[in-house]
């Protein structure tokens, strides 16, 4: 198996198992705690180095991994006082966190080879070469191993407390009247957003972390109302721009974790305007529909009112209804045009008669 395969492999790994906590932090409305996470866990590292005094040290992962957990829990703590909001919260958290651990590693640690930019960015092409050895047995990357035992941990996670998670994220009191200790689970799902966090970051970087957990989330948001769909959306959406994204890189030479996150911004941007349910274009159709059928009621309402009336005549001249609704007037006159051939209205003379059919619609809203 050639390193780009391999490459490729870890992407789409490390987007599915992202992929599946990110749609319940998009549904929650938590979005950016992941980058959040992203920058804490810098000082679970760092005071987890102090105390193994080993950079290649297991409990680097456990420290940075409870230092995500304990982010989270501050920031609801802060969010509950009903002094800030959630978004709020999570500003003033994680640069209180990440500030200290930046200032530990320049104070205490500034011998210690940690290249920030990799950090960060991500070197998901050096993956390959932190190998994993089963009796002396080369059998793959540590990370594609790691990974895809998170993404197998989430997916269980969701399929054995789904009906919970379900509840908790749309009818939080009625979770708790019915005993299903929402407390508990978010923290659970919050611990398992940060095992991820910490798992696909050592790989990816942050930065593909945030595009994994989020974007293809908000993706399948976008594509359906069903959660389950959306799970699933979000999951093939994410394996999808990784694949495209890594060859793309490979094609142009470029950054492979910079071009899977772009990958992943185009394809939103593109569902963002295209979407059958939520899209721009279908809003901008949506409205001039409503519009359309705003203007067609007024007509007919108030054609329909003046035709037992001395004032018919007047007030129902195609001139006059021009005049008395003050729109565009080839709109109106396009509004007529369509109420004739939907056999509602009946001109007689430039005078604007009500048909029987027309009735029906106005009753049909009265």
């Amino acid at each position: 198996m050639s390193a780009h395969v391999q490459i490729q492999i870890i992407a789409i790994l490390a987007a599915m198992a992202c992929a599946i906590p990110g749609v319940f932090l998009i549904l929650r409305k938590m979005a950016m705690i992941c980058d959040s996470i992203t920058h804490t866990i810098l000082l679970g590292i760092v005071i987890s180095f102090f105390i193994v005094q080993d950079l290649s040290s297991p409990l680097l992962v456990i420290g940075a991994a409870l230092m995500g957990v304990l982010t989270v829990y501050l920031t609801e703590l802060l969010n509950q006082t009903n002094l800030v909001s959630e978004d709020s919260a999570i500003g003033l958290i994680f640069p209180a966190l990440f500030s200290i651990a930046i200032i530990m590693i320049s104070k205490f640690a500034s011998s210690v080879h940690l290249c920030i930019d990799s950090v960060f960015l991500g070197e998901i092409e050096f993956a390959p070469f932190d190998r994993l050895l089963l009796n002396g047995t080369d059998i793959g990357p540590k990370a594609m191993y790691l990974i895809g035992a998170i993404f197998i941990i989430n997916l269980i996670f969701v399929l054995l407390f789904y009906k919970e998670l379900k509840l908790v994220t749309f009818d939080k009191s009625e979770a708790f009247i019915l005993g299903f200790a929402p407390v508990a689970l978010h923290y659970a799902l919050m611990t398992i957003v940060s095992i991820t966090t910490v798992g696909v970051f050592q790989a990816v970087g942050s930065i593909l972390v945030i595009s994994f957990m989020i974007v293809p989330p908000a993706t399948a948001y976008l594509l359906t109302n069903n959660l389950k769909r959306m799970i699933f959306y979000a999951i093939l959406i994410g394996a999808i721009n990784s694949a495209i994204g890594h060859y793309l890189a490979i094609r142009w030479d470029v950054s492979i974790a910079g071009m899977i996150a772009t990958v992943t911004g185009i394809v939103f941007t593109i569902v963002f305007i295209l979407s059958p349910n939520d899209g721009v274009i279908t809003n901008i159709r949506r409205r001039k529909k409503q519009r359309l059928d705003f203007a067609k009621l007024s007509i007919l309402f108030h054609v329909n009112r003046h035709m037992a009336k001395d004032d018919f005549v007047e007030e129902c001249n195609i001139n006059t209804l021009n005049e008395h609704f003050r729109m565009n007037k080839k709109f109106i006159n396009d509004t007529i045009t369509e109420l004739e051939k939907e056999s509602m209205l009946e001109i007689k003379n430039s005078i604007a008669y009500v048909t029987d059919k027309g009735r029906d619609f106005i009753e049909a809203y009265d």
